[in-house]
């Protein structure tokens, strides 16, 4: 059988979907899978060995010179990709679903127009399936690919996963002394509402007294991290990494604690223990829990559907309570 995934963004959601890849190999080990994705998302994608092929699909640039030239282009190459026995797509927007119906294929997958917020891509599917908005986002993932292929995965599966993202060696990060358990703190998030205050962070390293490294990945994020810095002599600042290095520095580390972003998604995916804080966006939507991989949300009452980019409600999470799961789950 041949398999295409849509999944075109973001980091978070990508690594979300693509724990889907091993049960698909599980119970269809003669597959090929391919994944549709846009450019500057690719390299979370890369070097897993269940993915045959990585299409990728720029439509930042589309976007930056809005180009109708551009567009066809972009488009135009999915016609030219091969057939597919199915395409699923994971996304659920009009332009993922767009993207799902020009992939030459037998038939193609997607969540009916009660389950997505862009309910008009629904029609652009062959096969809807209804999965309540609010499930948690990793079992609506494996619930669609296990209706779409025929087959069923059990919670417990999902619980006791395999590592599912891969890195190549860099001569950049080199492996840390077994000196003591490493701390990870991810300060930055997509927009400042998800973000948690720095001097709380501070406290929460100060309270751990572990070796602890803040990792960044733009300017905004540099000036948070060296916030905390300031708050607190335990941290050290990393280096500028790229996603690659990114997935080899989370794999090294006891813990990671950050917000609703990509690198506390990487710990889960890695099964690296780490504590995610929400505020105005849903936990227990948006992470999938275990014993090792805990949320902490504040008391807001969160539509799914409508996320209040206004609410900067996790900035009530107590350091003491972050402090108190970590010790829990590094024993």
């Amino acid at each position: 059988m041949k398999i295409a995934i849509v999944r075109l963004s973001a980091m978070g959601d990508i690594i979300q979907s693509m724990v889907v890849l091993q049960f698909i190999k599980k119970h269809i080990p003669d597959s090929t899978i391919d994944w549709f994705v846009e450019k500057k998302f690719s390299s979370i994608l890369q070097n897993n060995h269940d993915i045959s092929n990585i299409f990728e699909i720029n439509f930042e640039q589309v976007k930056k010179r809005k180009s109708f030239y551009l567009l066809f282009k972009e488009l135009n190459k999915l016609r030219r990709v091969g057939n597919y026995d199915v395409v699923i797509d994971f996304q659920g927007l009009i332009k993922s679903a767009v993207v799902a119906k020009l992939i030459p294929s037998v038939k193609t997958v997607g969540f009916d127009r009660e389950s997505i917020r862009e309910r008009f891509a629904s029609l652009l599917y062959d096969t809807e399936y209804k999965c309540n908005y609010d499930m948690n986002v990793i079992k609506r993932n494996v619930f669609i690919a296990a209706k779409a292929l025929g087959f069923k995965v059990k919670h417990q599966e999902i619980i006791t996963k395999l590592p599912y993202l891969f890195y190549e060696k860099s001569n950049n990060l080199k492996p840390f002394s077994n000196s003591g358990k490493i701390l990870l703190i991810v300060p930055g998030a997509s927009f400042k509402s998800k973000i948690y205050p720095p001097e709380l962070f501070a406290d929460v390293i100060n309270k751990l007294s572990l070796k602890t490294i803040i990792i960044w990945g733009n300017k905004e994020e540099y000036e948070i991290a060296k916030m905390i810095k300031c708050f607190s002599q335990k941290a050290s600042l990393a280096p500028e990494l790229n996603i690659n290095e990114l997935k080899r520095l989370i794999s090294q580390v006891d813990i990671v604690i950050g917000g609703d972003t990509g690198p506390t998604h990487i710990a889960w995916a890695l099964n690296v223990p780490s504590i995610t804080l929400y505020g105005c966006t849903p936990g227990k939507r948006n992470s999938f829990c275990s014993l090792k991989n805990k949320v902490i949300e504040s008391n807001t009452d969160v539509n799914p559907r409508k996320i209040d980019r206004n609410d900067f409600s996790i900035s009530s999470i107590k350091p003491n309570r972050i402090v108190k799961i970590a010790k829990k789950i590094l024993g």
